[in-house]
């Protein structure tokens, strides 16, 4: 990865003017989001997620930063598991423009930031308590499950922490496990956000955003072993084209 030297003032100042935007628009969600639980998930999920849509475009148009997608016929079968690639925040914004509904698996502490996590908990995503071994394992076949059979998606990011383009984390069985528990197909998705929105970075970078959702992978009768390597082999060969890219 090559990278143009930027003035780096213009880049504070558009990225402050994108938090001035995300962290009011953050808090009134999450305000107006209990209001929203009589409703069906599906219909929570519509008011909710122009959080998701706000934030995006306020994002490309204070710094800049747009996306392009490849292989949303991926996407269009039955409702299954996300396997994506870890780099940066902006997936974790960015997935539910893209995504069939879907719900994602997190640590629980992110449940506990003020208004993020209030937010969060109408959606009902799968919130693990990772100090809890074996019985968070149990926690998200039982929710993974049934998130699936109400035709939800059900994001998971294998490596559990970003990982700077160029780099790879140690991939996690839990999604491949849920996989091979349901019969449920894998989708790989590979993106080099990282380039563009760093890690622990306040700047972000103008520029596009690169995502490949991958074929689906077979699931039945295989174990979670093998089905998180085919995942992992697909992710891992795309980064490295992926994160090749000069940042403009």
């Amino acid at each position: 990865m090559t990278q143009r030297k930027h003035f780096k003032p213009l880049l504070y100042l558009r990225a402050t003017l994108f938090w001035l935007g995300f962290a009011p628009s953050t808090i009134l969600f999450a305000v107006f989001g209990p209001l929203t639980l009589p409703l069906s998930w599906h219909g929570r999920y519509r008011i909710m997620s122009q959080w998701t849509r706000f934030n995006v475009w306020w994002l490309g148009v204070t710094c800049g930063l747009k996306y392009a997608v490849k292989g949303r016929e991926h996407l269009t079968g039955e409702a299954g598991i996300l396997l994506c690639k870890h780099q940066s925040t902006w997936e974790t914004l960015a997935l539910q423009r893209f995504i069939p509904p879907e719900v994602y698996v997190l640590k629980r502490e992110l449940m506990r930031i003020p208004f993020f996590g209030w937010g969060m908990a109408v959606m009902e995503p799968i919130a693990i308590d990772r100090s809890a071994g074996r019985r968070a394992l149990e926690q998200l076949i039982e929710q993974g499950r049934d998130r699936l059979e109400r035709g939800l998606w059900v994001v998971t990011f294998p490596e559990g922490t970003r990982v700077a383009p160029g780099q790879k984390g140690r991939y996690k069985q839990g999604g491949a496990v849920l996989a091979a528990r349901t019969g449920r197909p894998v989708v790989p998705v590979a993106h080099n956000a990282g380039i563009y929105w760093p890690r622990h970075s306040y700047i972000k970078y103008p520029g596009t955003v690169r995502v490949e959702i991958g074929p689906p992978i077979e699931t039945r009768g295989r174990e979670p072993e093998a089905i998180l390597k085919d995942a992992q082999d697909w992710i891992e060969s795309r980064q490295r084209e992926l994160d090749a890219v000069e940042r403009p």
